[in-house]
């Protein structure tokens, strides 16, 4: 499904005077921003931000470095080519050790407000290695030059110090003037760059004329022109500080509460100041009476800096704005309700519905759904809800009475041909009429299954509308809801998705392929690979491995366990076995996420930082690397892979079906595949699995009791709720498994008869402790039984007939142990539907399989994975 960015709704000044005035609005913000938990540097004209911040930290990560760093790094310039240079040559050496251990460098540049020289308060220094003014730095080079041995320190002693030209003339600058013209360096570059309004100048050879004491003359043609240039001058960009002298209040009550707000968030971007400093000077040079301005010309600001403005304006349009505020501007913001869903901005626009009727409908309809307590574990169903009401309003624009904006107009016909031309849409692949695709801006092509969306979430929206009378009171007919099919009614079937072929599967195992898959498809190694082979070998959901959590394995007992949610059924911390193989992908995927955790806050994660830290974490405002990768950000890679590999249709989701095929195929009971997979049922297991009536009959033989000739009659011998250790598990797979042969309605397990021996009990069974009985074998003792009980009927007195009963009785306890084993297995109606006269006749093909060690263990060897590739085990 498709879904757009917002537009900005919010107006500058206020039209309706229901709505707060702009100096509310100034006021609202101040409150906030004076609150006692607000830090006190936000509230300055000159914000200047603490080296370290957390958020918006400037300095240098290496510890002794005072230098600003450069944009996108956590490093100074120097300091960062020192870096690509040290790892080029030490591969092991990581980022945080040597953010740790390496050195102050010497920067000839920096951004940085510069300091009073330490001999002339109120001169900027220029030497920063000496800490000196211009004209001192001059006087200690001329003392070099005449004497290379000369001390510093004595020099130091002896000098005097100079009086201050005072602060720069522009109106937002806050530096010292570097010369007697009044301006500080970077402005007076820029008077110079701009052909020096006004003709302000300093004489030629002015230095030698303050050397000399004499007073330095400066000449100025027209003095206004000057002085007009300094008050619209933007103010020079300063690492650590926001310059915001010179904006109208209200806009530094937006910029400070966007600071703020951004800043308070779990999941954020790194924000540069360059890039609130540009947002500032735009601002004040168009002189625009709020951020919301329509004269804010955002072309002259870079892209990233566009993405800056409108996370500032979202953040203030949850404070200007009520619930009834969006529901009146046509958007619905989740943050009202204090929802927000993964990878999804907050803002849902409704304005694309044009009819007013129906996006208010559509408005109740998403706030009941947000306001529900159960609420909703995603965001599609509000995208759908959305898409459905854009189409049929599209659709009422063009056919209906005045555009469909007088709902009591409309009736059942009208609905009937909205839904006609939908599905005439669908069945030639015509384009939509309103929903568009947000990147080509081009109507995209209706589907069966964008069908099935617009019609079960537009009647959604109608019906609701209907339950509640909302549609009575605005006078909407009953005919016109309920004239809208269930989208389940189009004849469109529904397929099930199948295994990989073996042809497929080879290819999507083969080394150079998954080579191929990191090179072309996760160039900046986010873990597409890990990813899919995780898939592959643990028949894991695609969001069960994509949000796993950093500390997702472990030993124990020496073997490899997968720690995971099944949120779908609502399974938390579960584990299953994993290869060694899967095990060794996923410790160095740790290692990659650590490392970068590491090279972005120059410091390892704390003990409860890595308990929440994704395995495979987002580049996308994901500071601290909680949150998990797209699925969005997978498919993409791995569908371009596909496309590639030119294996036609391939979905992430087929290597769960494989695996619970291969699984069932290899010896696997469906009571073992449901609870490997995590599913919620037998039914949901043979859905994935592909259970064919056959192989019901080889899941049903894996249930096996002990035989009415035992010490204890249908005691279940082998069942995955038994603990019992690998020996164990390998000695009774030895005794059943390979060491058994097929008798009247079970097994015998009597060695000298399975070696092909005379029977010594003449083939009585049934008084015989070596029988045992199978799940195939139910109905057939239930014949028995009923044998055995119409003899005990027909006996000549009581006497015949009790001793009838006590000789079946061991039997009877031996089918009841069966039928147990089986209904707590989930298998005792397919038992029972399995009608065989002789169902040993169908048991020899099973031997080769039945009760492997790992089955009965209960958890999944290497081996037993190796059937995703289409190859026998």
């Amino acid at each position: 499904m498709t879904t757009e960015t917002p537009p900005v709704l919010l107006p500058v000044v206020d039209i309706h005077g229901d709505r707060r005035e702009v100096r509310d609005r100034l006021e609202l913000l101040e409150a906030l921003i004076n609150a006692p938990t607000i830090e006190p540097f936000y509230r300055d004209d000159l914000i200047k931000v603490p080296p370290r911040h957390e958020v918006y930290a400037w300095q240098c990560a290496v510890e002794v470095c005072t230098t600003p760093r450069t944009t996108g790094k956590d490093l100074c310039s120097p300091h960062q080519l020192h870096w690509l240079q040290t790892h080029r040559e030490q591969p092991e050496l990581n980022r945080y050790t040597y953010a740790r251990t390496t050195g102050p460098l010497h920067c000839t540049e920096t951004t940085s407000e510069p300091a009073d020289c330490q001999l002339c308060p109120g001169r900027p220094v220029t030497n920063m290695l000496r800490k000196l003014c211009q004209r001192h730095t001059g006087r200690w080079k001329a003392v070099v030059r005449d004497n290379p041995q000369a001390d510093f320190e004595d020099w130091l002693l002896l000098q005097e110090a100079l009086p201050s030209y005072g602060q720069c003339r522009a109106a937002v600058c806050v530096s010292w003037a570097r010369t007697p013209l009044g301006l500080c360096a970077t402005h007076e570059e820029w008077y110079a760059e701009e052909g020096r309004p006004g003709g302000a100048a300093l004489l030629d050879h002015w230095w030698s004329h303050e050397q000399a004491g004499r007073q330095v003359l400066t000449s100025c043609g027209d003095k206004s022109a000057f002085r007009a240039w300094c008050s619209r001058v933007r103010a020079a960009t300063r690492a650590g500080q926001v310059n915001l002298r010179g904006l109208p209040p209200m806009v530094q009550a937006e910029i400070r509460w966007g600071m703020i707000t951004h800043a308070a968030r779990s999941q954020h971007t790194d924000w540069p100041l360059q890039w609130l400093q540009r947002i500032v000077d735009v601002a004040r040079a168009e002189r625009v009476a709020s951020l919301f301005d329509e004269h804010l010309p955002e072309s002259q600001l870079h892209r990233r800096g566009r993405l800056v403005l409108e996370e500032i304006r979202r953040h203030l349009q949850q404070v200007y704005f009520t619930r009834t505020d969006s529901k009146e501007l046509g958007y619905i913001d989740t943050e009202h309700f204090g929802i927000r869903f993964r990878h999804r901005l907050s803002q849902f626009d409704l304005t694309q519905v044009s009819q007013r009727w129906l996006r208010d409908l559509l408005w109740d309809h998403l706030a009941s759904r947000l306001d529900d307590p159960a609420g909703s574990r995603s965001n599609t169903p509000f995208d759908a809800c959305r898409r459905a009401c854009i189409e049929l309003s599209a659709f009422l624009t063009l056919t209906a009475p005045e555009g469909g904006h007088d709902q009591t107009l409309l009736d059942g016909d009208h609905m009937k041909r909205f839904v006609a031309d939908h599905r005439n849409r669908a069945r030639e692949g015509l384009p939509h009429l309103g929903v568009i695709h947000p990147t080509t801006k081009k109507p995209t092509p209706v589907t069966d299954v964008s069908l099935r969306f617009v019609f079960n979430y537009g009647r959604l929206v109608l019906r609701d509308a209907l339950d509640s009378g909302e549609a009575a009171k605005i006078g909407l007919s009953p005919a016109f809801i309920t004239a809208l099919p269930h989208g389940g009614g189009n004849g469109v079937a529904e397929r099930q998705r199948s295994p990989f072929s073996d042809e497929v599967a080879r290819a999507l195992a083969d080394e150079h392929n998954l080579q191929q898959l990191v090179a072309d498809h996760d160039s900046h190694n986010r873990g597409v690979r890990d990813i899919w082979e995780t898939l592959v070998f643990s028949g894991r959901r695609c969001g069960e491995v994509l949000n796993l959590r950093l500390e997702c394995i472990g030993r124990y007992g020496g073997l490899p366990l997968l720690w995971h949610d099944q949120t779908k059924v609502g399974n938390y911390d579960e584990a299953i076995r994993i290869p060694e193989r899967i095990y060794q992908r996923i410790r160095a995927r740790q290692r990659v996420t650590l490392g970068r955790f590491e090279e972005r806050h120059g410091r390892p994660p704390t003990k409860a930082e890595r308990r929440k830290m994704a395995l495979f974490p987002s580049h996308i405002r994901n500071p601290r690397a909680t949150q998990a990768i797209s699925y969005t950000f997978f498919h993409t890679g791995f569908s371009g892979w596909i496309d590639k590999l030119d294996l036609g249709s391939v979905v992430p989701h087929q290597a769960r079906h494989t695996l619970a095929t291969n699984l069932l195929r290899h010896g696997a009971g469906l009571h073992h595949i449901r609870k490997y997979l995590g599913q919620v049922s037998v039914r949901m297991a043979e859905h994935y699995a592909k259970v064919a009536s056959s192989e019901v009959e080889d899941v049903l033989q894996h249930v096996w009791v002990s035989g009415p000739g035992s010490a204890a009659p249908g005691t279940l011998i082998a069942s995955p709720a038994d603990e019992m250790s690998r020996a164990e598990a390998e000695a009774l797979a030895l005794d059943l498994s390979r060491r058994s042969t097929p008798a009247e309605g079970g097994f015998c397990t009597f060695q000298p008869v399975v070696d092909g021996g005379e029977c010594p009990r003449k083939l009585d069974c049934e008084g015989c402790d070596r029988f045992v009985m199978s799940g195939a074998d139910l109905v057939y003792w239930h014949r028995k039984r009923e044998q055995w009980g119409s003899m005990a009927e027909r006996a000549p007195d009581d006497k015949t007939a009790d001793y009838l009963h006590s000789l079946f009785e061991p039997t009877g306890q031996a089918i009841d142990g069966l039928e147990k084993a089986l209904a707590a297995l989930g298998l005792l109606d397919e038992a029972l539907a399995l009608d065989l006269r002789r169902p040993q006749d169908y048991f020899g093909r099973i031997w080769s399989t039945a009760f492997r060690a790992t089955d009965l263990a209960a958890a999944a060897d290497d081996g037993l994975l190796d059937g995703w590739t289409g190859e026998e085990a």
